[in-house]
């Protein structure tokens, strides 16, 4: 390690890595199943009650943004508290929230927090580990954190059977509690010598010089864009499984955990095949199974639960695959400005996540068609940049 940690330890570092990773899952999966209630409970549609997922979305990439330069000027540990204590206050009034559109204000807030809680994860992992450590971490982060949408949705339809979906909010809130405790443990990873002069303005302006790298802006796009249908299954998988299938909230989480546990192959399969198989070719066929998935899932999908599972699973591995290698190479295009770096990495990530949510919610005909025709264009979008990012003399990637 790059950064030796006293209290945390190695194991310590990781479980911290790992809860900050969590944020985005936990802040949606676990109250996945409750979408459908609350939308009967606030006397709202589908769509009203999804526009909490966005925002908490849009709003978190607005916080990394935010948060990621700022601590490469004032370091990971302060502006990771603050992050921390913003998305506590903001879970807690969440659990308070008595109208649909307070809930959307203060689920923005905790989107705000959660940003500054995502971006410190791979930052994190940069200042802490030397690059041939670093691909396990990121691997490793990533299956672990496939844990939270396996357990996330289960809890929710456990909670629904003996409490209110508020009681979510106050698990969240309890999580972040955690973090902070951990936090204070932590051992600042970014050195004096590291840190970037000048006030907020300045540091911020640091977003656009990595921006500027032509060898990490047009791979993280391709990628970016491979990741938003994966937002969209994850807007409309309640609304699919529970009103379209007739299932109940309990059923619904086992299929949606079947999804996410075998996604764990992901990551694992990347530890396998890192540095035995060639990057570019990796790349390709990954990307190609979302144009193929997207194909089936319109043709097949509607048949049955167990139909529309089948032709998930593989698009979800897809992307848990891709996410530590192209994580990874990103990481390798930037020197300097790490958590500008991240905070970029994580803001295309969740902002295309978002318009793949906005776009999945849509009133479609039935969800599974908008899902099927919304994976195939993204999918097909990041196909043709990647292709041309590929080919480019210009870009000099580490993807041999």
């Amino acid at each position: 390690m790059k950064t030796k940690q006293k209290y945390l330890k190695t194991g310590g570092l990781i479980f911290l890595v790992t809860l900050l990773a969590m944020t985005g899952p936990l802040s949606t999966d676990m109250y996945m199943p409750s979408l459908p209630n609350m939308a009967h409970q606030f006397g709202t549609t589908a769509i009203i009650v999804n526009i909490t997922l966005v925002v908490f979305f849009f709003f978190m990439s607005i916080g990394m943004l935010f948060f990621g330069p700022l601590s490469d000027r004032h370091g990971r540990k302060k502006i990771l508290l603050v992050a921390l204590s913003i998305y506590l206050v903001s879970s807690v009034l969440c659990a308070c929230a008595t109208n649909i559109f307070f809930l959307i204000v203060v689920r923005s807030l905790e989107g705000f927090g959660g940003g500054g809680m995502a971006s410190m994860a791979v930052a994190i992992i940069k200042d802490s580990f030397e690059a041939q450590r670093r691909a396990k971490a990121l691997a490793t982060v990533q299956s672990m954190t496939v844990i939270a949408p396996i357990i996330a949705p289960v809890i929710g339809a456990l909670i629904l059977k003996f409490a209110m979906w508020r009681f979510v909010f106050v698990i969240l809130a309890c999580i972040s509690a955690v973090g902070i405790i951990t936090t204070l443990l932590f051992q600042e990873s970014i050195h004096d010598d590291e840190r970037n002069e000048g006030g907020i303005l300045q540091s911020l302006g640091r977003i656009f010089v990595v921006g500027r790298n032509i060898n990490f802006t047009p791979f993280l796009l391709s990628v970016s864009l491979y990741f938003a249908p994966f937002m969209a299954y994850l807007a409309v998988a309640s609304y699919t499984y529970i009103d379209y299938f007739g299932l109940s909230e309990t059923i619904f989480s086992i299929f949606f955990a079947v999804n996410a546990g075998i996604s764990v192959l992901g990551p694992v399969l990347f530890i396998r095949l890192n540095n035995k198989v060639s990057h570019r070719l990796l790349i390709r066929i990954l990307m190609s199974v979302g144009i193929v998935m997207s194909v089936l899932l319109l043709l097949f999908g509607k048949i049955s639960p167990f139909v529309f599972l089948i032709c998930m699973i593989p698009f979800s591995m897809s992307n848990s695959f891709l996410r530590p290698l192209a994580t990874n190479i990103l990481l390798d295009q930037q020197k300097g400005d790490t958590g500008s770096a991240s905070a970029l990495i994580n803001f295309s990530n969740v902002l295309f996540g978002s318009i793949g949510m906005m776009i999945g919610s849509l009133p479609w005909s039935n969800f599974i068609s908008g899902l099927g025709i919304t994976m195939m264009c993204f999918s097909i979008a990041s196909s043709v940049v990647w292709t041309v990012v590929s080919r480019s003399k210009k870009i000099d990637m580490k993807i041999t």
